[in-house]
């Protein structure tokens, strides 16, 4: 063998030893990208399959099972409804992407739980999304100054926190995610009714009994026609430009009882209900596709300019045939 082809031959092994360790690790590489997105895919994916999830077991069930040390037995139990999740909720919630052990101690991942663990305070909205710059068009410092503003702090305090009116677990934020009107009005009205609606947990929260809302509501008409049009914070909040939903909850005495404020043509809903990306996609739907999608209950909130002006030419032009008639058919006698 000459000297020319024993170097060619071993600077081809060399090359192909090198090609094939890269490959190698590229492979690597590619196995250990696969299992990080596939690990995150199935946390993600693991609410809609609650069985394969170690807290969903017990938490999206209505009994539990769990194996007696005391008793030597197996045996089941009626979960607390109030800790039993919607797994289809939570999987549409914003923070879907997340475990329950981010948020909620790995010591819960033991079952009996530690009764001691309940006492631990709850991380607020804060804890994550302050100071944050990827959060920063949320503008959740803007939101806690108007919330600390509000009745439901001036009244409760730090024991009124975030997460009594926005479950960590199911919140979606339809006002940012939905153009469909009632669908926003209908979320937002079950925030304030879970608590406003419900003896046991406005007791729990106020400590005295919660008043009827139809008595409440009893000078406001069609008070059905209201509860599922408009939300609640568009007459008990003090409206701010800065946010799409104003968080100063008002005191009882100061809500708006003016009907004309939501029933004329310069709507207070323009600046609440319709504002931001809904009055866009409103603006972009027009005036006529805008009523048949949203159905508003509400005077004025719709007007488009050419059809307004269509409709007085035809009035007129109505109005002018009838006299015109008229007059043809008196002098004509």
């Amino acid at each position: 063998m000459s000297l020319n082809t024993a170097f060619k031959r071993i600077s081809t092994k060399a090359v192909f030893n090198s090609k094939s360790l890269k490959m190698r690790y590229s492979f690597k590489i590619l196995i250990l990208i696969t299992l990080c997105c596939s690990s995150w895919y199935s946390r993600a994916q693991s609410y809609p399959d609650p069985e394969k999830h170690p807290c969903l077991k017990c938490h999206s069930n209505q009994t539990y099972s769990f194996f007696n040390t005391v008793t030597k037995k197996e045996e089941k139990r009626l979960m607390n409804p109030y800790y039993i999740l919607d797994t289809i909720a939570l999987r549409n919630g914003v923070h879907n992407q997340f475990d329950c052990t981010d948020c909620h101690s790995y010591d819960y991942t033991t079952y009996p739980h530690n009764a001691n663990l309940k006492l631990e305070p709850m991380n607020t909205c804060l804890d994550c999304h302050g100071g944050d710059e990827a959060f920063a068009q949320y503008k959740f410092e803007e939101i806690e100054k108007e919330f600390h503003k509000s009745i439901h702090y001036q009244v409760y305090g730090d024991n009124f926190t975030c997460s009594k009116c926005h479950s960590q677990h199911t919140y979606a934020n339809p006002a940012r995610r939905s153009d469909d009107i009632l669908k926003i009005v209908d979320a937002d009205n079950k925030m304030c009714l879970s608590c406003h609606n419900d003896m046991k947990r406005y007791e729990l929260v106020a400590g005295h009994k919660n008043p009827e809302l139809v008595q409440v509501h009893n000078w406001l008409p069609n008070q059905e026609l209201h509860f599922s049009h408009v939300r609640c914070i568009e007459c008990h909040t003090d409206q701010t430009s800065d946010l799409l939903v104003a968080h100063n909850i008002l005191s009882k005495d100061k809500a708006v009882r003016n009907c004309v404020e939501c029933h004329s043509a310069n709507s207070r809903l323009k600046a609440t209900l319709y504002k931001y990306e809904n009055l866009r996609t409103r603006a972009e739907n027009g005036g006529i596709k805008a009523v048949l999608i949203n159905q508003p209950f509400i005077i004025g909130t719709n007007q488009n300019h050419l059809l307004k002006l269509l409709s007085i030419i035809i009035f007129l032009a109505s109005l002018a045939g009838i006299i015109t008639h008229t007059i043809f058919r008196i002098l004509k006698k």
